[in-house]
């Protein structure tokens, strides 16, 4: 029997919680669940470490959950929330004496390239983060330190992203629009992570909070997550006291198991 663990590195969205300058509950709250860094997960599978996004709260992220190595990191899209953290990679080259693989589409290998030009140039500069690109689609499965990925193609508004399944367990963040031929690849999962904005009105390039309960419900997964969660979804004893069974807000730092 394997078993995926999925710890929830940070939550919020790209403005983080509490938000600066914000006075609202939320922001001002003493409960430790309703303090969201920028989204990003670990997998941890077979003693192989994957990260999923590297935003700016990257290294603080690492120094919470200490993961003994991290084997490659999947990114879902460019937007800095997402990967402004790649320098902190660094200490993993260090100590693992290898470069790091990164899984992302040749759009963001290019928008990484432009941003950390330092790190890209023909003679880097040196002690810059060492990374080795692993150009991905929605179009076809692959392998990350020898775990099997399924992409799933999503719209962030009018933006092509990625979602990652990784056997019964499928992290979706950023989430505007599924299409059908991608819901078909997220059937029969045991555990479903789906970013939930707030509670309304409609956003242009993420759902709200009453549209990811309607994907999730027709999804139908076992068991539901929500993340990428602003401020405004509320507290986070009011907001998980009204879902759904078998629906949770996630937090930062929870791990949540799934059993093959």
């Amino acid at each position: 029997m394997k078993t995926i663990e999925l710890t929830f590195l940070g939550t919020g969205t790209s403005q983080g919680v509490p938000v600066v300058g914000c006075g609202c509950d939320v922001c001002t709250s003493a409960d430790p669940r309703n303090h969201r860094l920028r989204t990003a997960a670990l997998l941890a599978i077979d003693g192989k470490y994957l990260a999923i996004d590297v935003g700016p709260d990257f290294r603080q992220q690492m120094l919470r959950v200490r993961p003994p190595r991290l084997d490659g990191i999947l990114v879902t899209h460019e937007h800095n929330d997402h990967v402004v953290g790649l320098d902190d990679v660094r200490p993993f080259n260090f100590f693992q004496k290898e470069d790091m693989p990164l899984y992302c589409t040749e759009v963001v290998a290019t928008e990484l390239k432009r941003r950390f030009a330092y790190a890209f140039d023909e003679e880097p500069y040196p002690g810059a983060p060492v990374i080795r690109f692993h150009h991905i689609s929605k179009d076809a499965p692959f392998e990350a330190a020898g775990i099997p990925v399924t992409p799933v193609g999503i719209l962030h508004g009018k933006l092509p992203i990625l979602g990652f399944r990784v056997w019964d367990v499928a992290y979706l963040t950023d989430v505007r629009y599924i299409e059908e031929t991608e819901k078909a690849k997220l059937r029969n999962l045991d555990v479903l992570v789906m970013s939930a904005l707030h509670h309304g009105p409609e956003h242009y390039s993420h759902v709200t909070l009453p549209q990811a309960l309607e994907l999730i419900a027709e999804l139908a997964p076992r068991r539901a997550y929500l993340t990428h969660m602003s401020h405004r979804i509320g507290l986070h004893e009011t907001l998980q006291a009204g879902l759904p069974e078998g629906v949770f807000a996630a937090y930062d730092g929870l791990t949540v198991r799934s059993e093959l």
